[in-house]
């Protein structure tokens, strides 16, 4: 497959994709949102932003690969990651509330995991991801274990985000 016809092909997810469908919904409610993501790199947010007006939903996104941008730009609490550890629901939990609370938004959005190939244990194996969903309705999270490649797990992640930002925002 060409370059030009990857190009054109996710070009047309993003118009008609997840992320379009989560972006009509933003809007349609007036919510904004914020991203906070670890394992999918700003992967959610490159697909949020991929939709024309975007702008008028999306505020701001962290990428905290460490866990010291955790502590400091998102507010993980060090106690969080020394007992159960950064790929936890825990942690995705206060990323999802620490990004919202620090960007002002409706919503904020918490995806931590491991992507891989390295990095899985017996207790985290490869593909595990945990995503977060807050606001103003609580905090919703979800465990899920991905199958395939690096890029097909982080893929997914998004993805599985966006279903559960358009199902959150249902409850306003």
């Amino acid at each position: 497959m060409s370059d030009l016809k990857k190009i054109m092909e996710l070009a047309a997810e993003a118009e008609d994709g997840a992320e379009a469908r989560a972006g009509a919904a933003l809007q349609a409610k007036g919510l904004t949102i914020a991203c906070a993501e670890s394992c999918t790199g700003g992967l959610l947010t490159a697909r949020l932003t991929a939709v024309p007006g975007s702008s008028a939903y999306v505020m701001g996104s962290v990428v905290s690969y460490t866990n010291e941008v955790k502590i400091s730009h998102l507010g993980v609490s060090p106690q969080t990651l020394q007992a159960v550890g950064a790929v936890s629901e825990e942690t995705a939990r206060e990323m999802a509330e620490g990004i919202r609370s620090h960007i002002h938004t409706d919503i904020g959005v918490g995806i931590t995991g491991i992507a891989g190939p390295g990095g899985a244990s017996p207790e985290k194996p490869l593909g595990l991801v945990y995503i977060a969903v807050a606001g103003t309705k609580g905090t919703e999270a979800v465990r899920k274990v991905f199958s395939g490649s690096r890029q097909q797990v982080r893929w997914q992640a998004a993805e599985k985000a966006l279903l559960m930002v358009m199902e959150y925002i249902k409850s306003f």
